[in-house]
């Protein structure tokens, strides 16, 4: 079976490539839901961490490459964000954060602004 790295997916249009993009963050924030109802401790909670730092990860080399097309400062804010969550998610890996309600309300902000 083949997969597609994520640039290959974002050589579509850039319509196709937002909705991919909106798609995995609704994704994130029905995990980060799931984690939230089941309580810091259980395993959805490290799935949704899991997922979300994957994502971001990827979000975040698309976003420091000097062929991404969006403005440098609306790079620049989403690659603040980007490692605001990152950073946030690791709190709560490690036990010295429970704000998953302000990763979903982050992570809902930036869905939104794909629609």
């Amino acid at each position: 079976m083949y997969q597609f790295s994520y640039s290959e997916m974002l050589d579509d249009t850039p319509g196709e490539a937002r909705a991919l993009e909106h798609r995995a963050l609704l994704r994130s924030i029905a995990l980060l839901k799931s984690a939230e109802a089941a309580g810091l401790d259980a395993p959805e909670t490290a799935e949704a961490i899991g997922f979300l730092l994957r994502l971001w990860a990827i979000f975040l080399e698309d976003l420091a490459a000097p062929s991404n097309g969006l403005a440098p400062p609306l790079r620049a804010d989403l690659i603040s964000i980007g490692l605001w969550l990152m950073k946030e998610a690791e709190e709560v890996r490690f036990g010295r954060s429970q704000n998953l309600r302000g990763l979903i309300e982050v992570s809902q902000s930036i869905a939104d602004g794909l629609k």
